[in-house]
């Protein structure tokens, strides 16, 4: 049996997974198991910040590895605490909680927003998030995800979530202003509900009636953050200061590593004993998130931000394309005529690999992905749209 068939009936088919095989890369070019490569435009669904095999990202690994792998969070840890020194001193934020994954950040944030709400004799606290929003697949976050489609099989579901209209600031403000609500949850740019762009009046109002009321700013930056929308995280392109921020995906280049970073009004809420992982702050994963945040820097997002503005010209008009939406390295191309998932198909035949977000096709590119490479895999999915 190959690959794909041991897998078919070995492992739970909770994934559509496409008929390729990756066996290995290097950067922006990966290889399957028969020798084909592709350009990729998917990085491990923005988990590979730096692309396959980054050498810089391999040596910071390699080097815990030969020191200690694991700890537990029982000790200190130099990584990890370097790691959240960075994460602070570059956000303006006080604290940070390490984790594993996206969902478990989420809910450390929820955590977070409860508790502060517990605190102030809130008994019955409630959080805003947005429709069409993702938060993750565990159940809290399941519910917190702003889309029905996600509220099936799974419940009963934990009370305390309302839905607001995204860009609709009346609607949200609203929201807000209900009974008990502790805090707003919300994507910059949601990315499984689309490649949705917040806009700006919209996240400064929401800010503003935050800090005046005495609510939670909270952003999932999830699959935003890290470099991805062209800025550290994505909520600095509005001038806001959030309370909370949660982050994983880029974060440690490939590697399971996510974080909460905690501003100056919820620090202090978690105390020991309130909140707590296993492998959370993981010394290799920690080195391999240092290896990518030092190269984090203010040249690699002028960077980001000429391809994004190379991608917006390139494929702004271009036949087969309704529209185009994101920011940075996080971009959605609605087609006119295929489905997403045939772009998808036709591209990875002709050697580029796309992915979807509903009824887009979805590009995320690795951060420092070559001019070449960029160009070419652009043009592979103009010729597959206009064909």
């Amino acid at each position: 049996m190959n690959i794909c068939e041991i897998d078919n009936l070995y492992v739970e088919h909770t994934y559509n997974r496409f008929p390729l095989t990756i066996v290995s890369g290097s950067g922006s070019t990966v290889t399957d198991e028969a020798g084909r490569t592709y350009i990729d435009f998917g990085s491990g669904i923005a988990t590979n910040s730096f692309g396959v095999a980054d050498p810089v990202w391999q040596q910071a690994i390699t080097e815990q590895i030969g020191k200690v792998q694991h700890t537990s969070n029982l000790y200190y840890s130099e990584p990890c605490a370097v790691l959240a020194q960075k994460l602070c001193e570059r956000t303006g934020l006080k604290k940070v909680f390490f984790c594993n994954s996206g969902a478990e950040a989420n809910e450390g944030a929820l955590k977070i927003a409860r508790k502060y709400a517990a605190d102030r004799g809130n008994t019955a606290p409630v959080i805003v998030t947005l429709k069409n929003s993702f938060h993750g697949r565990t159940i809290a976050t399941l519910t917190a995800t702003g889309q029905d489609g996600y509220h099936q099989h799974f419940g009963p579901f934990p009370a305390g979530f309302v839905y607001a209209e995204a860009n609709n600031v009346a609607d949200t403000l609203e929201k807000l202003a209900g009974e008990n609500v502790c805090a707003i949850l919300m994507e910059a740019v949601q990315g499984e509900g689309g490649i949705n762009v917040l806009e700006d009046d919209y996240v400064k109002a929401v800010a503003d009636y935050c800090a005046e009321n005495d609510k939670l700013l909270m952003f999932d930056e999830v699959q935003t953050g890290n470099g991805r929308c062209g800025t550290l995280y994505a909520y600095m392109h509005y001038g806001v200061k959030p309370d909370v921020v949660s982050t994983a995906k880029g974060l440690a280049g490939g590697l399971p590593f996510g974080a909460v970073l905690i501003g100056e009004k919820a620090e202090g809420v978690l105390v020991a004993g309130t909140h707590g992982s296993t492998f959370g702050g993981n010394p290799v994963c920690a080195a391999a998130a240092n290896s990518v945040v030092d190269r984090l820097t203010e040249e690699l997002f002028a960077e980001i931000r000429a391809k994004y503005a190379y991608f917006c010209e390139t494929m702004s008009g271009a036949a087969g394309v309704a529209e185009i939406t994101g920011r940075g390295f996080m971009l959605g191309v609605l087609p006119t005529e295929k489905s997403a998932a045939d772009v998808v198909r036709e591209c990875r035949e002709q050697g580029l690999l796309v992915l979807t977000a509903k009824n887009k096709v979805r590009l995320l590119p690795a951060l420092n992905i070559g001019w070449d490479e960029w160009k070419q895999g652009l043009e592979i999915l103009k010729g597959v749209l206009a064909k």
